[in-house]
This record gives structure tokens, C-alpha cells and sequence, in this order.
């Protein structure tokens, strides 16, 4: 069975959406038929997506949110994708580091969401966040990040009940995932031997969960976990195949 969807006539911004998972929710989102606006600090590498329009803002800056609101009279679906984090283990490395981590990945997501509030709600539109498994296990070497996205989840559940019924607000929680970055991320790992479904997720696994969040509906202030059946824990590893 094949869902398809069609946002024609509707305006999606994707921040971060130039490479990795935001590019493939920006691709997704104009082939239904959205016009899509993506932001990110730095160009798109080419090629870009087609049919997507860019603006250089980072989502950290008041002034780059006025200057990328400004230019919008309507606005249907934002995906709150923009976030990450170095390994940083919290001994040793900068304060301003974690910092600008939480800020990039519970701060700003908040703010675009403010900013574009008014005109959600003339639309009737919602929010899709773009959470992470970090923020709902352990994260070590990436405590900051996975801090913030634990945030970044409670967030989304207090701004679904906060806006109802005007705005819809819900998380994609992802998993391990595959992007350009992921060998190195991973270490050149097959980490996909440690997730039930065999594979890490796609940028396309992921972007299929937002069409459905942002299409109208009564689902809001939901949680949708997009890794495999979750991550096989070490111990079963080290278990003895006959202990019961």
C-alpha cells in the first residue's frame, strides 16, 4: 500500500534543511506539492533540493528569525530539524560548548516555534519537532544534547496543550540514523546490527512520519519513535542464550 499526500498550496519551513535528514523532509514535502523554505547557517552543498527556496539564517539569532519571518504572509507546517552535537564529554570541555548545544537544540526550536505561532494558527497548521532517542536514554559524551532533547520533547507536549486546538504540536523521536555523517559519526561501524530492524533509519524513514504529523488530523502532543524497534541493549550480548 502506497500513502500519498498532497500539500499543494501550502507553505513548509524546514530548518536545517539542507543536507541529511531536513533535506530529505524538504525533498518529501515538495514532491507532495508544498512550496518549502529551508534555512541553515551555511549554502546548500550541491546539488540542491529542487524546487526548495533557501534563506541563510541560524535559528540561534533574533535577528535572523525577524528577517526569515518577515519575508512569510502565510505558513502551514514548521519541522523544527535543525540541532546536533559534537562528542563532548562533559569533563574537561567548554562550558560555552554545551551552551550553545542546548541553546541550538532546545532554545531555538522553542523561539521558531513563538515566531511562527501567529501564523500557524491563522492556517490551522502544526509543529513537527524533531527529537532523538538521545533524549530518552542515557547519552553519554553528548549529555548536553541529549538533555535538550528531552526538553525539546516535554516542549512539544506543553506547546500542543498550550496552542490546542488551533496548533498541533508532535515529536518524531529518531534513532540511529543514516546521513553523510554517519561513518564518521558511527566510527565506520555497521550500527545497524544493533537495532531489531536490521538498519538504521533514513532520511526518507523519517520524513514519511512528518508528511503524516502535519497533515490535519486530531493527533497532537504525540511522541512517534522512528528507530527500528529501538536499540539492542549490550547486556543481551554478554547473556548466556539458556538464562531464563
Amino acid at each position: 500500500m502506497t500513502v500519498t499526500y498532497d500539500y499543494t498550496g501550502k507553505v513548509v519551513l524546514v530548518t536545517g534543511g539542507t543536507r541529511g535528514i531536513g533535506a530529505g523532509i524538504a525533498t518529501a514535502f515538495t514532491v507532495a506539492g508544498a512550496e518549502v523554505i529551508v534555512c541553515a547557517r551555511h549554502d546548500p552543498p550541491p546539488p540542491p533540493v529542487a524546487g526548495v527556496r533557501f534563506v541563510r539564517a541560524d535559528v540561534r539569532d533574533a535577528d535572523d528569525l525577524e528577517r526569515l519571518f518577515s519575508g512569510l504572509d502565510r505558513l502551514d507546517v514548521v519541522v523544527n530539524n535543525a540541532g546536533g552535537s559534537p562528542y563532548a564529554p562533559l569533563a574537561g570541555t567548554s562550558p560555552r560548548l554545551h551552551a550553545r548545544v542546548i541553546e541550538l537544540n532546545l532554545i531555538a526550536p522553542l523561539l521558531v516555534a513563538q515566531r511562527a505561532y501567529p501564523l500557524l494558527a491563522a492556517s490551522g497548521g502544526s509543529v513537527v519537532m524533531i527529537g532523538s532517542s538521545s533524549g530518552a536514554r542515557p547519552s553519554p559524551g553528548t549529555s548536553a544534547y541529549g538533555a535538550a532533547k528531552a526538553g525539546l520533547h516535554h516542549l512539544a507536549n506543553c506547546l500542543a496543550a498550550e496552542w490546542a486546538p488551533d496548533v498541533r504540536v508532535n515529536t518524531v523521536v529518531v534513532g540511529l540514523a543514516a546521513t553523510e555523517d554517519a561513518a564518521d559519526h558511527y566510527g565506520g561501524k555497521d550500527v545497524g546490527t544493533a537495532i531489531p530492524a536490521g538498519r538504521m533509519a533514513t532520511p526518507a524513514d523519517v520524513a514519511a512520519v512528518c508528511l503524516w504529523l502535519a497533515a490535519p488530523g486530531y493527533v497532537t502532543g504525540a511522541q512517534v519513535h522512528v528507530h527500528g524497534g529501538g536499540e539492542i541493549p549490550a547486556w543481551q550480548h554478554l547473556a548466556s542464550s539458556d538464562i531464563s
